[in-house]
């Protein structure tokens, strides 16, 4: 007031109140004498008061009633000149602060007056504005009476001044408020002694409040009571009052001077007893109110909601909870569940608006946001206020989209304000703008039909509200299409964004603090340590009490936010929205990743996955892995169900690529979308910024953008980093040019992706890795069974990470190798060689990588490194070995030198090389070997030479190429030129070596193993290589052998002198003689085919055309090689121990070369004896051979030497014996006249063989069992399974007898009646023969001899030399043809057909070998044919049998063969000789009885069978006979007569009676055939002429 105080202020002041007194004299000079006489009095008094004081302003206002006084009277006058000049006047003092309380209180009961008489209206209002905020001498009713004022003006008639009014009662309030502050202001430092209120009892009192704060009370108290419709307390005199200004007014205070309701408890009471329940019952309507619901149907009918009081209650509860949310705990809570219940579909579409805005002003302060969560949401049995929130905005974002805008009436115009001046239904046109002919797109969200813009309504985080603001606006106003969702959409995204910062904010805060306390806790001081746990342990509580609030808020609101932001996502046409959207699902992401909230982290990062791919694609790749959470789109959210929509496919995007789906089975092309492309960027952007918090995740995001690589065609090149490629099948990839100019950026930024890895922790490079072998797994599985382009994704990205992680690779070597390794062994080619080409990629940067500490002082490391390369080795697929050798080949190359510890891995992959594996591989591996042995030998460890010389010597033996298997041979030299050349050397370094193992053994206590122990360890390096060469001896390729051979004879003999001399003992047994074990037993088994030339073109000499004659050139060799070994170094071998026995057994080879049956080692043993060797040698071979074949065997030892009694396998002796007597027959057959009278002997020597068939020898006096019968725990003698030697024998014999038949000496010795004699036993026994097939050959051999020998038989019939023959083949016949042997009960009907063909054969035989020449044959032997045939055609019945089985088993078909060679023989057209006649006779005369008898036998059973039948086999016989009588009867007639006995004659009558007896049979069969046998009988009526011939009278 500095300005009012200077004395030419109050100069100025005092002349400007002496004029103003003039010119009020002045007007009321005629009118108004009183006021002209106050006024000139007024004008000496301060002319008095002027003079008299220094204090010139302090004594104005002492006197101001006095000096006031005049103006007040010409106010008076409610004269308008007149009361506009006092007004002016006392306006001057006010503003000069010259205004006692009195003065004030009396100039406003003056204004009172005026405004009674509606008099200068607003010059009052102006005047008590200055008095009041000029000074602060009006308090209580003088207060209340200006502050009434204001608000009766402010309900006049005049709108000018019903607005001033406003704005004055406005400020007027306002003034109330700061004196109040400014009071607190003064007394801030002065403490006072709270006043004890009686038991608290009336809060109310206002006496302990001070003046200003009382009045400020009393002013609120009553704006409640005025909006409440009561009476007011202390404003007296109130006329009207509206709710709407009341509530801008409390709106007003309760924002601008929070801090007075927070301090002052009588304020804070005033809040929750007075404005919080005047709020919620003020809200009665709108919550009440569903909109469309008629309001007949309840019994009073609903107040409408009103907008501007609606409106502005909200705006209180806006205030009321930033402001004063501590306080009000309870009622917020309340608030905040109206708010979100004004959301719901069946509200107004204004008021769902307004609430909206309200939430957005909440979600502007994440810091309040933060309270509700912990005030609520943490609380038990507390709303889940937060939440509720989320899921509502939600909810209501939703129901935009579902449900279209109607029933209110206010939206019911709405097309007519819309942008796109058409009809809001039409989605198609409502997005296009129609301007100046081009259509440009509006930002808009569109779903399913629905078309909704997008406005841009404020700058982010600040939530500044349209309607909120319409404070003018009595009617709801119209709410553009698109508004209320805006609003939703930013309040999602400034809540996001809010969230996030705030929370990474404080926990950077936590981490960093973290940080410091634990470097300070590391400081050495000791006395700092108790203060440092303690606050250690205090940040700790705190930062579990902030991580448990911010847990909550993340799970309070993500399910809300994702199910809305989903929805909104796939909505987004617009691509300023899209991008905010997946801003705020990757903070989301990110900031669940960063609280280990895997679930919602999850979740979020699968919406941005599912963005990125094709509609209705997602939902394959991603329902599979964690997020099947969420797959069931619904989360019921206290009682409300939010949805996941799935997205729609018709979202208007741009297309901007088409590409192959992957998956198993081609399912025609995939579109990619901007928006897919935009969200890829996200998910990539994620990756890169946020992968330590990915975890799990991994995989998503992973199978993700592998299906994008895969869609836009991007394929693997060298390193792993990802090109755009041409799809290889189906409709090739397309790309518009938007998109190709994207795709080099996507590349570089996958690859950027992984080599960012190197800057994540251990664990998320694990859970990368993790991810990414899972990933291939699945593209694994894909690729399975078909040979398509497999997905090389994961693959691909496993090699660039394995590349940038270089310096920590031993973390992640083993699951990455481990998995690349299953990649090489997949059947799909192309995905197998991805597999390696990864692998040895990162084999070889592991090598050459400058690890610290260096590879070479690592060895633990380098051998991981190079381990993988070894188990490639177990893979069989030649593409991958080819690689993996290839891989060897490089590391040779470029590390050969430094290889140390790693030579035994690199020498093994080469030795694994298999046989089998194809010519290409080997040569590849063999490559390397040779560049080893070349370059390499002086820099490895010298106990590697060892692996070195096993290797060589396996290429040896691979058989796919011989230059290899030679070349090896000459390597082999060459090594062992370089152990002679630095012997010493390799000496040393080896027995260092050997000393260091043996410590070690001896300290694990274990003994020391390797080969030749104890030889030297350098004389154990020769030994090896010695006996790799002898295994190369006996190759079964004759040159390799040769080589090798050579080799080996001559290394010994060029540097066996290094040898310690103990160790020649070793090369003599263990090397020598069991070479020569070896060839022996390889040439007395070898081959003796004959070998086609070698190679088509290669003649083979024929001294070498048999393996046997090749084997035989090795022992040959093999035998000069170790005999000159002996020889020269004899003064070595003497020395040993042992040479003598060594001497011995090398005698002993030549001695079995000798004696082998190889010619070309020996002429054959029998070339030297056999001039001498006559009969009597024969013999005596004879007995030998018998006895040496009767030996039993003990029974223990039969298991080992007998064939299983089931095998038919000849033992190794019985083999020999029989190769012996070859041998024997072989050279009678050559020899001279007087050894063929050897052959009888021979055949005596098998047949004794073949009886053993029956009959097994007997050995001195021990009783043998057959081997059958053997019990083989007891010790009993065993005789060997005689059965296949004797059969072999007589297959010998029958050989044997087609050659020699013709012999003298075999026709002679009776050689034909011997074999007929042997073969009688097992023909005889028949099914009695120990063994079944004995029998069956005897048959088949005796049938073979005898079409041989009884030609021969009967060219020498004369001679009488084989007369005693014939009696012995007819008891043969006999005895097999009716064996007293009974079949086996289990022969089956089969078996016994086929044995009774067998029998048919021999009849056959008979027939055709026998009868025709019966004149060369004695007449018994034809009689006792004739009967036997007889009686085999009789059925010979056998009462073992069943009915069924009868028929069968009484051999048909044999008594029908025998019969029908009786007809044959009955009756012949030509007889020659008389011999031949009686042979007719004999056989006429046989049959007829035969007949006769079988036709008594019938009459005789029909009759005594009465009603029942016959059986079917003697029905069968019956007609069989029937039928040969008339056959006979018929050939007789033929036949001359003189040729027909008459005796035949009679027999053939005599059966008429016979037959006629017949007549009476009941088998109709039996009479047809009667009926033909009786019709020839009509010629016999007469007797017939001798003269005329036969049939023909």
């Amino acid at each position: 007031m500095s300005g009012t105080n200077s004395p030419e202020a109050v100069k100025k002041l005092l002349e400007n109140m002496q004029s103003d007194l003039r010119a009020l004299s002045l007007e009321c000079k005629k009118k108004f004498p009183p006021v002209k006489e106050a006024a000139e009095s007024g004008i000496i008094k301060v002319k008095t008061i002027a003079a008299r004081n220094t204090e010139i302003l302090a004594a104005l206002k002492e006197n101001s009633s006095e000096v006031v006084q005049p103006f007040l009277m010409g106010c008076g006058t409610k004269e308008p000149k007149i009361t506009q000049l006092c007004l002016a006047a006392i306006q001057r003092l006010m503003s000069h602060e010259v205004v006692s309380e009195t003065a004030a209180g009396n100039i406003i009961n003056m204004l009172w007056q005026l405004m009674e008489n509606s008099l200068e209206e607003l010059k009052l209002l102006q005047t008590v504005l200055v008095l009041l905020t000029t000074n602060t001498v009006v308090h209580d009713e003088a207060l209340s009476k200006a502050i009434v004022l204001c608000f009766r003006l402010h309900f006049t008639k005049d709108n000018i001044t019903n607005n001033t009014a406003a704005a004055t009662v406005r400020q007027v309030v306002t003034v109330v408020f700061e004196r109040m502050v400014a009071e607190d202001e003064r007394h801030r430092d002065i403490i006072e002694q709270p006043v004890l209120v009686q038991g608290n009892s009336n809060r109310r009192c206002v006496s302990t409040l001070k003046p200003c704060a009382k009045d400020a009370y009393m002013l609120f108290q009553d704006l409640c009571q005025l909006v409440n419709a009561d009476a007011p307390y202390w404003l007296v005199g109130m006329t009207e009052m509206t709710r709407t200004f009341g509530l801008e007014l409390l709106e007003s205070v309760l924002n601008d001077f929070p801090q007075v309701f927070l301090q002052h408890q009588e304020f804070s009471f005033l809040l929750k007893e007075r404005v919080c329940p005047l709020v919620i019952k003020l809200f009665s309507p709108n919550i009440k109110f569903r909109q469309g619901s008629s309001s007949s149907s309840s019994p009073a009918p609903v107040e409408k909601p009103y907008f501007p009081i609606c409106m502005r209650l909200l705006r209180v509860v806006s205030v009321l909870i930033k402001q004063f949310y501590s306080l009000l705990v309870t009622e917020c809570e309340i608030f905040l569940s109206l708010l979100v219940k004004f959301l719901d579909a069946d509200k107004p579409q204004w008021l769902r608006a307004v609430a909206v805005e309200s939430i957005h002003r909440l979600c502007v302060q994440p810091q309040l946001l933060r309270s509700f969560c912990q005030s609520y949401d943490m609380k038990q049995h507390s709303t889940k206020v937060f939440r509720d929130i989320v899921n509502a905005l939600g909810s209501f974002i939703q129901s935009l989209f579902l449900v279209p805008p109607t029933g209110n009436p206010a939206t019911t115009n709405q097309a007519g304000n819309n942008n796109s001046g058409g009809p809001v239904s039409t989605p198609a046109n409502s997005g296009m703008l129609g301007i100046g002919g081009g259509v440009t797109l509006l930002p808009a969200f569109e779903y399913r039909g629905t078309w909704i813009p997008i406005l841009t309504i404020t700058v982010q985080g600040s939530a500044k509200a349209t309607y909120l603001e319409m404070l003018d606006k009595v009617e709801p106003p119209t709410i553009p299409e698109g508004y209320a969702m805006s609003v939703a959409f930013h309040c999602l995204l400034d809540l996001v964004r809010g969230i996030t910062s705030m929370i990474e904010g404080e926990l950077g805060e936590v981490e960093t603090e973290c940080q410091t306390t634990t470097e300070a806790a590391s400081s050495p001081t000791q006395s700092s340590e108790r203060q440092e746990s303690q606050s250690t342990s205090d940040q700790m509580d705190k930062e579990i009490v902030s991580r448990a609030v911010w847990e909550e808020m993340v799970n309070a609101c993500w399910c809300g936010l994702l199910a809305a932001l989903s929805l909104l996502l796939d909505a987004s046409t617009d691509e300023a929205a899209t991008e905010n959207i997946l801003k705020a699902e990757l903070t989301m992401a990110a900031l669940c990743g960063r609280l280990g909230l895997v679930t919602s982290r999850d979740a979020f990062i699968t919406a941005i996955c599912k963005g990125s791919l094709p509609p209705h694609y997602a939902l394959t790749v991603l329902n599979t892995t964690t997020a099947a959470t969420l797959s069931n789109k619904s989360y019921s959210i206290q009682g409300q169900s939010v949805m996941m929509i799935s997205p729609s496919s018709e979202s208007h995007q741009q297309v901007v690529a088409v590409g192959q789906p992957l998956a198993v089975q081609p399912q025609g092309t995939v579109m990619l979308t901007s928006k897919n492309i935009q969200c890829m960027r996200t998910l990539l952007n994620l990756a890169h910024c946020h992968g330590a918090v990915l975890g799990t995740s991994w995989q998503l995001v992973l199978a993700t953008l592998q299906h994008l690589v895969w869609i836009l065609g991007l394929k693997p090149s060298s390193g792993g980093a990802l090109k755009p490629g041409r799809a290889v099948e189906g409709p090739s990839t397309v790309l518009t040019t938007a998109v190709m100019t994207d795709l080099p950026v996507i590349s570089n930024i996958l690859s950027r992706l992984f080599e960012s890895s190197q800057y994540l922790d251990d664990v998320s490079l694990h859970h990368l890795i993790n991810a990414l072998c899972s990933l291939s797994l699945e593209a694994m599985d894909m690729a399975y069974g078909n040979n398509k382009e497999p997905s090389l994704f994961a693959v691909a990205k496993l090699l660039e990470t394995g590349l940038v992680n270089m310096h920590r690779i031993e973390i992640l070597w083993r699951p990455l190798t481990g998995h690349l390794l299953e990649v090489c062994q997949h059947p799909n080619s192309r995905m197998r060689e991805w597999g390696a080409e990864a692998l040895t990629s990162l084999i070889k940067a592991g090598l050459t990588f400058s690890h610290d500490p260096p590879l070479s002082q690592n060895q633990r490391l380098q051998l991981l490194l190079l381990n993988p390369l070894k188990e490639m080795s177990s893979i069989n697929h030649p593409d991958i070995r080819l690689k993996q050798l290839e891989c060897v080949l490089q590391i040779l190359q470029s590390q050969g030198d430094s290889l140390g510890p790693g030579w035994p891995l690199v020498l093994g992959v080469m030795g694994a090389i298999r046989n089998d594996q194809g010519e290409s591989l080997i040569r590849t591996a063999f490559q390397c070997l040779q560049l080893v042995v070349t370059d390499f030998l002086p820099t490895m460890p010298c106990t590697c030479l060892q692996i070195v010389v096993d290797v060589a010597g396996s290429f040896g033996l691979h058989n796919q190429e011989l230059n290899i298997s030679l070349t090896s041979i000459g390597l082999l030299w060459n090594i062992s030129d370089y152990f002679f050349q630095r012997g010493e050397t390799i000496e040393k370094e080896l027995n260092k070596e050997e000393a260091a193992q043996q410590k070690q053994a001896e300290e694990k206590g274990v003994v020391l193993n390797r080969p030749f122990h104890p030889a030297p360890p350098f004389d154990c390096l020769w030994l090896c290589l010695y006996a790799k060469l002898g295994e190369l001896c006996v190759d079964p390729r004759p040159a390799v052998r040769k080589s090798a051979g050579q080799t080996l004879f001559s290394t010994i003999g060029a540097h066996g002198t290094l040898l310690q001399h103990s160790t020649w003992h070793t090369v003599i047994w263990k090397v020598l003689f069991h070479l020569l074990d070896r060839v022996r037993e390889s040439s007395t088994t070898a081959d003796k085919e004959k070998i086609e030339s070698g190679g088509g073109n290669i003649l083979i000499h024929h001294s070498r055309d048999t393996a046997e004659k090749q084997w035989a050139e090795t022992w040959v060799l093999t035998l000069a090689g170790v005999a000159r070994i002996f020889n020269t170094r004899r003064y070595l071998l003497q020395p040993l121990g042992d040479f003598s026995r060594a001497w011995d057994v090398l005698l002993d080879h030549i001695q079995s070369a000798a004696l082998s049956k190889n010619n070309e080692i020996f002429p054959a043993l029998y070339q030297h004896i056999k001039a001498g060797f006559s009969m009597g040698d024969l013999q005596k071979l004879g007995v030998t051979l018998h006895s040496a074949v009767s030996v039993p065997i003990s029974s223990d030892a039969s298991p080992f030497i007998l064939p299983s009694y089931t095998e038919a396998v000849l033992t190794s002796l019985q083999e020999a014996v029989l190769t012996a007597l070859d041998v024997l027959q072989k050279a009678i057959c050559v020899g001279p006249e007087n050894m063929q009278i050897m052959y009888p002997a021979i055949f005596d020597q098998l047949l004794a063989f073949v009886e053993f068939s029956c009959k097994p020898p007997q050995y001195g006096q021990l009783e043998t069992k057959h081997i059958a019968n053997a019990k083989y725990n007891q010790a009993e003698w065993v005789a060997l399974n005689y059965v296949p030697f004797a059969e072999r024998s007589l297959e010998v014999v029958v050989d044997l007898y087609q050659k020699t038949a013709c012999h003298k000496a075999v026709v002679n010795e009776k050689v034909l009646q011997n074999i007929i004699k042997t073969l009688r036993v097992p023909l005889s026994l028949k099914y009695s023969c120990p063994s079944e097939s004995t029998w069956k050959l005897a048959v088949s051999s005796l049938l073979k001899v005898l079409s041989i020998g009884l030609p021969v038989a009967r060219q020498h019939a004369s001679s009488g030399k084989f007369d005693s023959m014939w009696p012995e083949l007819a008891n043969t016949f006999e005895d097999f043809l009716f064996t007293k042997s009974i079949p086996p009960d289990n022969l089956s009907i089969q078996e016994f057909q086929r044995n009774e063909s067998i029998d048919v054969e021999v009849v056959q035989l008979i027939s055709t070998e026998i009868l025709p020449y019966a004149n060369f044959i004695p007449k018994e032997f034809v009689g006792q044919i004739m009967t036997m045939l007889n009686k085999g055609s009789i059925h010979s019945q056998s009462s073992s049998f069943t009915e069924a089985e009868i028929d069968i088993r009484l051999r048909e078909e044999f008594s029908k063969m025998c019969f029908e060679t009786l007809l044959q023989f009955s009756f012949s057209n030509k007889v020659t000789t008389p011999q031949e006649g009686y042979i007719s006779r004999m056989a006429l005369s046989v049959l007829l009885k035969r007949s006769q008898d079988v036709l008594h036998r019938y009459i005789e059973d029909e009759r005594l069978s009465g009603k029942c039948p016959l059986p079917r086999q003697q029905v069968t016989e019956i007609i069989f006979v029937l039928k040969a009588v008339s056959t006979l009867i018929d050939s007789l007639k033929k036949t001359q007569p003189e040729n027909v006995d008459g005796n035949t004659w009679a027999q053939v009558i005599a059966l008429y009676p016979t037959l006629v007896e017949c007549i009476t049979c009941s088998s109709a069969e039996v009479c047809s055939a009667l009926k033909e046998a009786l019709v020839p009988f009509k010629d016999f009526m007469q007797p017939p002429a001798s003269k005329v011939q036969n049939g023909e009278s």
